[in-house]
C-alpha cells in the first residue's frame, strides 16, 4: 500500500515539478497567438475553453489502454508500478507535451508532417502511412471492441446482437469525424472524460479505505509464464505510460488551444491524468483476486481483460457504480475511436493539402477511410493486430526523436527528450528481435542487439544534429 501512494504523489510532483521543467525548456509564450484563433475555420481550428480541451485530450488520449494494458502489466508484479510512474513523467509526458505544442507552433500541422520538418523528407512519408495505418486499426478494433461489450449488456432482441451496435457506431463515429470539432465532440466528450476520472477515484478510495493488500515494489518479476520484464513490460503498458498513438491526437487540441500557457495542463497534465488511472487500475488487478496475480492469470484466461474490469467495478464499487464504471470503460474506446478516424481525415487532409472547411471534402476522405474500416471488421487480423503494441511504441519513439532534433537545432536541452528516445529505441528494437510476431530470436542475441542499435542512433543523432545544425528549420 505504501508503495501504491508514494506512486500517486510521485506522478502529481511530476506534473508540478519536472512538467514545468518541460514547458520552461520548451518556451511556451502566452502572447504568442495560437492556431486556434489565428486560423480559426469552425470545423477543426476552434478555439475551446483550456479545461474542457484537458477533458477531451485525456479521453482521447485513454482509450482501454490505460485499464487493459495496466491490467495486462500487473501480471508482472510491482515492477509496473515503476515504469508507470517514471514513464508516464519522463517519458509519456514529454512526448504528449512536445507532439501537441510542436502542432501549435506549426499551424496545428498533424504528426507526420511535424516529423519531416525536423528528421527529413523520407521520414514525413514513413509516417504518413504509418499513422494512417495505425489510425485505421486503433478505429477499426475500436468499432468492434465496444460493440462486443454493448451486446453482452444483457440487451435482448436486436440490441443483443455485436452487428446492430456495430452499425450504431460506425453511424456515430462517421458524424463525429465530419461534425466541426464544438459540436459533437467539444460538447460531450468533458463529460465522459470526467466520467472516467470519477471511475478511477472510486476504485483508488475503495483500494485505499479498503485497506487492500496491495504489494510493495519489487524489481522481481511475477509473471505467471515468466514473460521477461526487459522489453514485454514496456511494450505490454504503453497509454499508461507512453504511446505513440497520443501523438495522432494532440494535434486535434493543438488546433483548439486558446494560449500556449495552457499546454502544459493538456497536454504533459492528460498524460500524468492517464498514468494515474493506470496505476489504480494496475494496483487492482494484482490485489482484488484471490490469489493475487495468479488469481489475476486465471481470470484473464477465462474471460480476457474485459471479465477483469467487470469483476473488479462489480466487486469494488457494488452493482450500481460497477455498471456505471464499465459503462465509462465502454465509452473509452468508443470516443478514442471517432478521434482516431478524425486523425486519419486530418493527416490525409494535411498530406495532400485539401482544405477541410468544405463539407464535401471531409466526406471525400471520410467515406473511404469508413469503407476500409468496415471491411476489417470481416476478417481476422487478429495476427496483423499482434503488431500494433511493436507499432505504437516505434511511432512514439520516432516522435520522441523529433522533439530531440527540434531542441538541438535551438540550442535547448535536448537530453529531456534524447535520454527517453534512446531508451525507447532499445525497446522497440529489442522487442522486434525477441517477440514471436518478430524474429524469434533468443534474449542473448536480442538484448546486446537492441542496446547496441539503440547506442548507434543515439550517436548518429548526435553527429547529424551537430554537423546540420545551421541548415535545419528553426523554431516558429
Amino acid at each position: 500500500m505504501v508503495s501504491f501512494i508514494v506512486s500517486l504523489v510521485v506522478l502529481v510532483l511530476g506534473y508540478l515539478t519536472y512538467g514545468k521543467v518541460v514547458d520552461k525548456i520548451f518556451g511556451s509564450d502566452p502572447n504568442k497567438e495560437t492556431p486556434a484563433t489565428r486560423m480559426e475555420d469552425g470545423v477543426d481550428y476552434v478555439s475551446i475553453p483550456w479545461y474542457k480541451i484537458y477533458l477531451i485530450q485525456f479521453l482521447n488520449i485513454a482509450g482501454l489502454g490505460p485499464i487493459f494494458g495496466a491490467i495486462m502489466g500487473a501480471l508482472y508484479g510491482p515492477a509496473a508500478f515503476l515504469w508507470i510512474v517514471f514513464g508516464t513523467i519522463l517519458a509519456g509526458g514529454v512526448h504528449d507535451y512536445f507532439s501537441g505544442m510542436l502542432s501549435v507552433r506549426h499551424d496545428g500541422k498533424s504528426i507526420p508532417e511535424i516529423v519531416g520538418m525536423y528528421l527529413g523528407k523520407n521520414m514525413k512519408m514513413l509516417m504518413r502511412v504509418f499513422s494512417v495505418i495505425l489510425l485505421v486499426l486503433v478505429g477499426t478494433v475500436f468499432i468492434a471492441g465496444p460493440a462486443g461489450l454493448l451486446a453482452n449488456l444483457g440487451f435482448t432482441g436486436v440490441f443483443a446482437n455485436k452487428w446492430v451496435w456495430l452499425g450504431i457506431i460506425i453511424v456515430y463515429y462517421f458524424i463525429a469525424t465530419v461534425l466541426p470539432v464544438d459540436k459533437l465532440i467539444g460538447k460531450i466528450y468533458p463529460l465522459f472524460g470526467a466520467v472516467l476520472l470519477i471511475m478511477a477515484v472510486g476504485v483508488c478510495a475503495s483500494l485505499i479505505i479498503g485497506k487492500m493488500p496491495i504489494p510493495e515494489i519489487t524489481l522481481s518479476n511475477l509473471h505467471p509464464k515468466g514473460s521477461p520484464i526487459w522489453p514485454m513490460l514496456f511494450i505490454t503498458i504503453a497509454c499508461g505510460a507512453i504511446s505513440g498513438f497520443h501523438s495522432t491526437q494532440s494535434p486535434l487540441m493543438a488546433r483548439c488551444l486558446p494560449n500556449e500557457k495552457h499546454g502544459r495542463t493538456v497536454f504533459y497534465g492528460a498524460m500524468i491524468g492517464e498514468g494515474i488511472v493506470a496505476l489504480i487500475w494496475a494496483a487492482a488487478a494484482m490485489t482484488f483476486f484471490d490469489g493475487g496475480i495468479s488469481g489475476l492469470s486465471e481470470t484473464l484466461a477465462a474471460g480476457g481483460a474485459g471479465l477483469v474490469v467487470n469483476k473488479i467495478s462489480i466487486g469494488m464499487l457494488g452493482p450500481i457504480g460497477g455498471i456505471l464504471a464499465i459503462l465509462g470503460v465502454i465509452a473509452c474506446p468508443i470516443t478514442s475511436g471517432d478521434t482516431a478516424f478524425r486523425s486519419v481525415r486530418l493527416t490525409i487532409a494535411d498530406s495532400i493539402g485539401l482544405k477541410q472547411e468544405p463539407i464535401k471534402n471531409r466526406m471525400i476522405l471520410a467515406v473511404p477511410v469508413f469503407a476500409i474500416g468496415l471491411a476489417l471488421n470481416f476478417i481476422d487480423f487478429t495476427i496483423i493486430w499482434r503488431y500494433f503494441a511493436w507499432s505504437n511504441q516505434t511511432l512514439a519513439t520516432i516522435v520522441l526523436w523529433t522533439a530531440a532534433a527540434y531542441l538541438m537545432v535551438n540550442n535547448r536541452n535536448h537530453w529531456i527528450a534524447t535520454i527517453p528516445a534512446t531508451f525507447m529505441t532499445a525497446v522497440v528494437t529489442t522487442y522486434i528481435i525477441m517477440a514471436k510476431e518478430g524474429l524469434g530470436l533468443s534474449s542473448a542475441i536480442a538484448y546486446p542487439v537492441g542496446l547496441v542499435t539503440a547506442a548507434a542512433i543515439f550517436g548518429l543523432f548526435l553527429y547529424k544534429s551537430i554537423s546540420n545544425k545551421d541548415s535545419k528549420l528553426k523554431a516558429a
